[in-house]
């Protein structure tokens, strides 16, 4: 089997989105939110626009551990790994998006401005979306024929390790 090819899935599942929810481990449970996505690479690392003032900075600061949730209407996918607080101008400015005044009225030289680094370590995915769709609906409708659970597939369901 291609090891690549279920990595490769998920890139290319993930790839259009422009927001992810962000897990974080707070001081007594967990916090999710959407974050806007600033860059996505092959790799799975991700940068996400945030405030270096918000309660997340902190939680990032005491535990770098995160998952990166993405959903679709058919197309589902989680990514484990570690995040990191970056304060760099020039990356801030390059990566800088025109709709981020919503959060940054000043533009891109506001100084609050950070981004965060997420390194991904491990993702899992789920796709039942165009012919995948009807690839899963086929093994599901066989699979309840004959008494059985569906086959897994990884074009359908992986767990990749990056």
């Amino acid at each position: 089997m291609d090891k690549t090819k279920p990595k490769n899935h998920l890139y290319e599942l993930v790839n259009d989105f422009d927001v992810a929810m962000l897990v974080t481990q707070g001081n007594r449970s967990i916090h999710a939110r959407p974050m806007a996505i600033a860059r996505l690479d092959e790799e799975m690392c991700a940068y996400l626009v945030t405030d270096i003032n918000s309660v997340k900075v902190d939680e990032i600061y005491a535990n770098p551990c995160a998952l990166l949730t993405f959903q679709g209407s058919r197309k589902y996918a989680s990514v484990r790994g570690e995040l990191a607080v970056v304060l760099d101008r020039t990356m801030i400015e390059l990566m800088w998006k025109e709709v981020w005044k919503v959060w940054f009225p000043k533009g891109k030289s506001d100084p609050n401005i950070a981004l965060l680094k997420f390194t991904a370590q491990e993702g899992e995915f789920w796709d039942n979306a165009g012919m995948l769709a009807l690839k899963y609906v086929y093994s599901a409708a066989k699979a309840y024929v004959v008494g059985e659970t569906p086959k897994s597939d990884e074009e359908l369901h992986a767990k990749v390790s990056l």
